[in-house]
Parts: C-alpha cells; sequence; structure tokens
C-alpha cells in the first residue's frame, strides 16, 4: 500500500450490496507498475519528501539483477515513517510530521513476483506482484540500500487488484459522466466478478432456506482444504459467503447477503 500522490491504478469500488465483501478484497493480492530513483533518499520515500543522501549511481544492470532476488518471497519489511500504520494510537505520519521518530516494527510481506522491466540509470522500473500490506515506498527505499547508494520512489501504478486489471478500469470522470447521464448501471459488475476465484456453491431450496436463516448445509464436492465459498440460490442469485468447515462436513454461512 501507499498514500503518495503520484500513485495511481486500480481502486475498487464497492457499492450496495457489495460494500458487505470490501473486507475480502481488501486482502488480495496487488500487483504493480513502480519507477525508483538511484542516487538519493527521501524521508517519505518518495519524490513528495525531503532528500537526504545523495550518492552517484555506479550500478550496471547485473548489480540490479543480482540484488532483486532478495526481495523475493517473503521478507520483513519496515514501513514508511510517513506511513497510516498506529503507533502507540498515533498515525505515524503524523508523528513524522512534528519531528517524532516513530518506532515502527518490521511486518512480513510477500512478493510474488519482481521483475525489472526497464533500467536507465538512475531510473529503473520494476513490475510487483505483493500481498495486501506491502508498502512499495519501502521496497524502493530498501533497494537503494541494497544497492548501496539509496533510492525512492518517483511512480506508482496499481495494475491489478482483487482479480481487476487497468483493461476493467474506468477514468474517475467517465464514472462520473456516465453516473449523471444515468447510464452508471452500465459501469457495474455484479458482486460474484469480484470473488470468481472462489469455490461456488450451488443450493436447492431447503439449502438456500438454512443459509438465509443462519443455519450450515452439508458440504457435497469439498473444495481442497478448508476455505470460503460463495452460495446461490437456485435462481443463481448470490446469497451468503459460506465457509467449509470438514469437520462438521459443512458449509456455514459467514455472511448473508440477501433477506430470507
Amino acid at each position: 500500500g501507499t498514500l503518495d500522490p503520484m500513485a495511481g491504478g486500480v481502486l475498487i469500488l464497492c457499492l450496495g450490496t457489495a460494500t458487505r465483501i470490501s473486507e475480502y478484497l481488501l486482502g488480495g493480492d496487488k500487483q504493480y507498475r513502480a519507477t525508483v530513483r538511484l542516487g538519493q533518499t527521501t524521508t517519505t520515500y518518495d519524490a513528495e519528501g525531503q532528500f537526504l543522501e545523495q550518492s552517484l549511481v555506479t550500478v550496471g544492470l547485473d548489480q540490479i539483477e543480482s540484488a532483486l532476488p532478495n526481495f523475493r518471497g517473503t521478507i520483513s519489511q519496515v514501513p514508511p515513517a510517513f506511513s497510516a500504520v498506529q503507533v502507540g494510537g498515533r498515525r505515524a505520519y503524523n508523528m513524522a510530521r512534528h519531528g517524532e521518530t516513530p518506532n515502527l516494527a518490521p511486518r512480513s510481506v510477500t512478493i510474488h513476483g519482481l521483475d525489472l522491466i526497464s533500467w536507465q540509470s538512475p531510473d529503473l522500473t520494476l513490475n510487483i506482484t505483493c500481498s495486501a500490506g506491502t508498502y512499495i515506498r519501502s521496497l524502493a527505499h530498501d533497494l537503494g540500500r541494497a544497492l548501496g547508494c539509496g533510492g525512492y520512489l518517483t511512480a506508482l501504478s496499481r495494475t491489478a487488484a482483487g482479480g481487476f486489471t487497468l483493461e476493467d478500469a474506468h477514468e474517475l470522470s467517465h464514472i462520473e459522466s456516465t453516473f449523471k447521464a444515468g447510464n452508471g448501471a452500465t459501469l457495474i459488475r455484479p458482486t460474484d466478478h469480484a470473488l470468481s476465484s472462489w469455490p461456488v456453491v450451488s443450493l436447492d431450496a431447503a439449502g438456500a432456506n438454512r443459509i438465509l436463516h443462519g443455519n450450515p448445509v452439508p458440504i457435497q464436492n469439498l473444495p481442497q482444504g478448508s476455505g470460503l465459498g460463495r452460495a446461490y440460490d437456485p435462481n443463481g442469485c448470490l446469497i451468503a459467503i459460506v465457509e467449509a468447515d470438514p469437520a462438521s462436513g459443512q458449509w456455514k454461512p459467514k455472511k448473508v447477503l440477501a433477506t430470507a
């Protein structure tokens, strides 16, 4: 995640009933295209902060490629001082703005993919696939430090989130004008599009009625391990988020989205 004003890209907006599944979308993996400028550090780890140390950039492509594997997989990362992380009930960025140094604990994040797209000194561009909670600004800062010359984030675009990509997105101005014209429904995706990777639980009338009243139903085709599924009534309407309980052999309603 990032608070950088230069950031843009995919942002999922939930309307109506879909707001009830927003918690499941926030925790999903994200993809980014990021540009890192080597040779200098900043207080915010991006171009919005005050500039600090400056170094000559003498690294080459081989050194950059050699450094990237250390940032792939599950890594320990310290959030930027200018971040929304809470420290003792206060936001870190509020502390930093008042000249305090927030004591931020490292956290585990997962970098599923980290690929160099271009390198034209002092700027390098990366494609990143990562777990929720990853700070791309910290990744830029830490990569610059690993290369011995410092670095900071100069541009960031979220290219995918929650199964949606830039190709699925619309400019905010287009969304606004379309809704003003009364055609907003043409831009709205069904709620279950955001859950397309989840198992489908098709219920008969009796099963749907049980789920709608908060009662479990037997599992017929158990997915691998436990996990969440999307339950549909006989009409094909999404009615609930259910959770597999292998011990009892049942789907248990976790969040009912329709009314009984």
